[in-house]
């Protein structure tokens, strides 16, 4: 008698048990976590953000439509605080200042920033972590204290400046007196404190570039000049553009620079040399408490400046930089 070689066939797979109520919930938990948490991880931000950012924007806006003052009392006036800016001269002045400030002090402090990533960024440089620290400390000094030392340096008596300038037959300058030489001096502080922050900024893009890419660029035979503008600018672009913004958007804001420089006077010198739009603005809203919807006017006007001046920079780097 011989055995069967054939197996008996498998016996069908048991269906699985049905979910406990635990189990359900716990999927249902699971699930919410998956798509609930990541906004509740933002949502900080746009709590703070709508309370101190959009908030005050909008309620700026309200009062620019407004005849309004610091007392309470407001009256709606349409657009009428927009049609007077056109007219207001000290305005006018005021947006002067404020763009003759930004382009002595954004231009140069870009450009320096630029060579000194630039150098910064060489392997051949022996200490470079000290160099990099020491480029920032600038920017970690304390306003007030830039500032006195920048107006004892520009003083027109006894300021190292017009000594200087002595040594080779030039009259000493008041630069607080005139447009040009506040300026000028105003500038000057603003590119000592901050090139070494936008320095650092183009740094970290420049050490995020591939290495190889210049290795195999200078097997070619490119040269020095030739791997920075080929390789460097097009691949730092993004990085230049946020420096370039944040440069644009603080040059057109700059308050504490020239008000410490006027020594507290708001209107910035005797005849108004050097009050830029923010300036004017905290004389409007702040100081003049029956010119507060004006003043928010020309909040609303800053911005819509600092937008377009932004967007044209933005097109600008990335049409020369391709």
């Amino acid at each position: 008698m011989s055995l069967s070689a054939t197996s008996a066939p498998p016996s069908p797979a048991a269906p699985p048990p049905p979910p406990t109520r635990r189990r359900s919930r716990a999927l249902t938990l699971n699930r919410l976590d998956l798509k609930v948490s990541p906004y509740l991880y933002i949502a900080p931000f746009f709590v703070l953000f709508s309370i101190f950012g959009l908030y005050p924007m909008l309620r700026t806006a309200w009062m620019s439509l407004h005849d309004w003052n610091l007392i309470g009392e407001h009256s709606f006036i349409g657009f009428d605080n927009y049609t007077r800016l056109f007219t207001d001269e000290y305005f006018w002045n005021a947006t002067v200042n404020t763009f003759g400030i930004f382009l002595l002090s954004t231009v140069p402090q870009l450009l320096l920033a630029l060579f000194l990533a630039t150098l910064l960024n060489r392997t051949l440089l022996r200490a470079r972590t000290f160099f990099r620290m020491a480029i920032f400390m600038p920017n970690v000094v304390s306003v007030a204290a830039v500032a006195i030392v920048f107006g004892m340096l520009f003083q027109r008596d006894f300021g190292l400046f017009n000594w200087l300038l002595g040594l080779v037959g030039v009259d000493p300058v008041d630069w607080d007196a005139q447009k040009w030489s506040s300026w000028t001096a105003i500038s000057s502080m603003v590119n000592w404190r901050w090139t070494g922050y936008n320095t650092l900024i183009l740094l970290a893009g420049m050490q995020a570039i591939p290495k190889d890419l210049y290795e195999a660029a200078a097997i070619d035979g490119a040269s020095q000049w030739k791997q920075f503008w080929r390789i460097t600018l097009p691949m730092l672009t993004p990085t230049f553009v946020f420096v370039v913004t944040l440069s644009t958007i603080g040059g057109l804001q700059l308050f504490t620079e020239p008000l410490v420089f006027a020594n507290g006077n708001i209107i910035g010198g005797d005849q108004r040399e050097f009050q830029t739009l923010a300036m004017y603005m905290y004389e409007l809203g702040i100081e003049n408490l029956n010119t507060a919807g004006y003043g928010a006017a020309v909040a609303w006007a800053m911005f819509v400046m600092i937008a377009l001046v932004s967007l044209v920079n933005f097109l600008l780097v990335r049409r020369t930089v391709k």
